[in-house]
């Protein structure tokens, strides 16, 4: 009798084991690693906020014809969220609103939101999509395109672009562009009759 025990319990032991094991696969297969990586081309989430720590540039505050509208000159930038190419230039665009987003309008534009049409109006982004990502526009205050480029661009070639339209020296005759401070203290105490 002692050996039908044992017998028994070996056999419920083997196959209790056998099943957490199952159980433990199953459950491992249904958790997917982290893989967010700026040299793939996998879907982590919109890419700005992710690589460019500037989530304010999605959705896009102005349309393409409010911009046009405006007399306001535009960076059109098509891309992807699950491009490598996209994900490098992010950081890019982040840069050309740093230092132009109060003059210039900005406009990210996801290009699966591209609606299928056979001809577009000179205010709809689908007019100037070449069908490669990320692409890059610059349109001047009258809303003529003076830069269309392909690819992940250095930020010079934005910088120098939008420097022609609002006069400014060139990058190599001017101070450089230095950002202040945001959270600065000023500690110092002023007389009154001094301020």
């Amino acid at each position: 009798m002692a050996q039908g025990w044992k017998q028994s319990m070996k056999t419920w032991l083997k196959r209790w084991v056998l099943g957490g094991a199952i159980a433990l696969l199953v459950l491992f297969s249904w958790i997917s690693p982290a893989s967010a990586g700026v040299n793939d081309d996998r879907y982590e989430g919109n890419i700005f906020p992710l690589y460019a720590g500037n989530g304010y540039l999605v959705p896009p505050r102005v349309t393409l014809k409010q911009s046009f509208d405006r007399d306001t000159p535009t960076v059109l930038v098509f891309y992807i969220d699950d491009s490598r190419d996209c994900k490098k230039f992010a950081p890019v665009l982040s840069s050309v609103d740093a230092f132009y987003g109060r003059v210039v309008n900005i406009i990210p534009i996801d290009v699966d939101a591209i609606p299928v049409k056979d001809s577009y109006d000179r205010t709809e982004p689908g007019r100037y999509y070449k069908g490669l990502v990320p692409q890059t526009l610059v349109f001047d205050r009258s809303g003529e395109v003076i830069l269309d480029e392909v690819g992940d661009i250095p930020y010079e070639k934005v910088d120098d672009v939008l420097r022609e339209v609002f006069d400014l020296l060139p990058r190599n005759e001017s101070v450089e562009l230095k950002r202040r401070e945001v959270n600065e203290l000023n500690t110092e105490l002023v007389p009154a009759d001094q301020v």
